[in-house]
């Protein structure tokens, strides 16, 4: 798997910041994981492999595909 780097809109090198992967055209998010219990109670279908992490709108604003 290959990742090519999109965007950030962290200043110092540290996340939010967003990937695609070269082979398949798919996103990858880094964020800070999501954590609160309440918020997490709220998710549905989450499968045991998956994980959450918030992003400012921002990132996607800038930075996401248009397509």
């Amino acid at each position: 798997m290959t990742l090519r780097f999109i965007g950030t809109t962290s200043d110092d090198g540290e996340c939010p910041t967003l990937y695609e992967i070269v082979e398949t055209g798919d996103i990858v998010v880094q964020g800070d994981r999501l954590t609160d219990p309440a918020a997490l109670a709220q998710l549905r279908d989450v499968k045991e492999s998956e994980t959450f992490v918030v992003i400012p709108r921002e990132l996607l604003t800038r930075f996401a595909p248009k397509e």
